[in-house]
């Protein structure tokens, strides 16, 4: 008998449990948005170079067209439905909207997902490419634009409203920063 090409799993998703079977080859993107019916997050290159499929992993980013469901079992998933707190909007998605960080809006739940691990990720001092000190006690760097474009470059807006993201994400780290 031919070992079995699928698994029974439960997927952890924006703080609800879901079981299902999937095949081995099913990527996490698929498993949300075709089994799941979780349709925000979007397929763009399916190749990983595009992040309109970012989510969140555990807090981390990840570009879910490159993640396979079964890895993902018992992985705290976040989705661009589970960002919002019920009616009210995280703070990432007000300035998205404030500052007219999206046109088409296709990218714009990969660039909140991808925003929100850049606030993250830059709140708790890793530097990027674009950090000019990344000796420890430099401490963390100042999130200037450029920080932010580099943090961000693996997010593509076919639209170009880069310049409005940027803005937007700038301003949602500093609201969060005047509230924590």
């Amino acid at each position: 008998m031919a070992p079995s090409t699928s698994s029974a799993l439960t997927l952890h998703i924006n703080g609800e449990k879901h079981t299902l079977t999937v095949d081995h080859r099913t990527t996490l993107l698929d498993a949300l948005r075709e089994r799941l019916d979780l349709t925000g997050t979007k397929k763009g290159c399916d190749q990983g170079q595009c992040g309109a499929c970012t989510v969140l992993i555990d807090g981390r980013r990840a570009v879910s067209c490159l993640q396979l469901a079964v890895a993902a079992e018992g992985r705290e998933i976040t989705t661009i439905e589970g960002v919002a707190d019920g009616d009210r909007l995280h703070p990432v998605q007000q300035a998205f909207l404030d500052l007219d960080g999206l046109q088409c809006g296709y990218c714009t739940p990969g660039q909140i997902c991808s925003a929100l691990g850049v606030i993250e990720e830059h709140a708790a001092g890793w530097p990027s490419a674009a950090t000019t000190d990344v000796r420890p006690e430099a401490g963390v760097p100042e999130l200037t634009a450029e920080e932010i474009r580099e943090r961000m470059s693996g997010n593509l807006c076919r639209c170009g409203a880069y310049v409005s993201i940027v803005q937007a994400v700038a301003e949602a780290a500093r609201a969060e920063k005047e509230s924590a």
